[in-house]
């Protein structure tokens, strides 16, 4: 079996909501890769990285990212700790409920939109200054290609405005040695949550609300099938990775074919 490339050798890379799914899945990735790895995620799950086989550091730091505070936090503590960040990719979201639109209440739109675009936005802004004074950075967002779904409008709209964020910024940094570029999943087949981003269990007719995610998800995708936690893992390595050195500004969907 061919050995891994090591792209990441001597970088430093903060991986928000690292401690499941997606982010932890990148976070031991990069650290294969030869990348430090600051794991950031509010849950203590994320300390179970520290101790994950890895040719490289991993350091786990727990922060709340829906803040700002949380968010300047991380990427101080892994600047103390690593001296610079180079990679930032921010993970952090999911959608809470599935429901038709107008059954969902007012404190579940702003839950839903505090959960999936502020944790991407304020790590944006925490990490840039860093960027920008050492000339060089990559932040890599992950959004979503349910930016078109059925279900989940206030998540659409979240991962709508981390498409924003994305384009937006890659211009104002153009020329800066920053890169800004994103990936836009598709269903990921992924092991059940320990942690539950919906701590109510569901009901019946939210069962049947969110069986219709899942259907439109599969249908919308040309090959017919969820994804993987490694097929989406693969393409954020990648647009962090110098081999990606001429692209930014770009959201690549990753969804079999589904183009959001």
């Amino acid at each position: 079996m061919p050995s891994r490339p090591q792209r990441f050798p001597g970088r430093v890379a903060v991986v928000t909501g690292a401690a499941q799914g997606i982010g932890r899945g990148v976070a031991l990735a990069l650290a294969a890769e030869g990348a430090t790895v600051i794991a950031v995620d509010r849950s203590p799950l994320v300390k179970e990285l520290v101790d994950a086989p890895s040719p490289a550091q991993v350091f786990a730091h727990e922060a709340d990212l829906e803040s700002f505070d949380g968010a300047c936090g991380a990427i101080d503590a892994a600047v103390e700790h690593a001296g610079r960040v180079d990679i930032l990719v921010n993970t952090v979201g999911g959608t809470i409920w599935a429901k038709p639109f107008h059954r969902y209440e007012e404190l579940e739109i702003r839950a839903e939109i505090t959960r999936s675009l502020f944790p991407t936005l304020w790590c944006a802004r925490a990490v840039l200054p860093h960027m920008l004074q050492q000339d060089a950075g990559v932040i890599v967002n992950v959004s979503s290609i349910a930016t078109r779904s059925v279900n989940r409008v206030p998540y659409a709209a979240a991962k709508g405005g981390v498409n924003a964020i994305t384009a937006s910024l890659a211009m104002e940094t153009a020329g800066t040695g920053v890169r800004v570029v994103a990936t836009a999943p598709g269903g990921t087949e992924a092991p059940p949550r320990r942690i539950p981003r919906n701590v109510q269990e569901q009901t019946p007719e939210e069962a049947v609300w969110y069986e219709e995610i899942v259907e439109q998800t599969v249908s919308s995708t040309l090959m017919g099938r969820y994804g993987t936690i490694e097929e989406q893992v693969a393409p954020i390595l990648f647009l962090a990775s110098d081999d990606a050195s001429y692209i930014t500004g770009t959201t690549l969907p990753v969804g079999g074919g589904d183009l959001g």
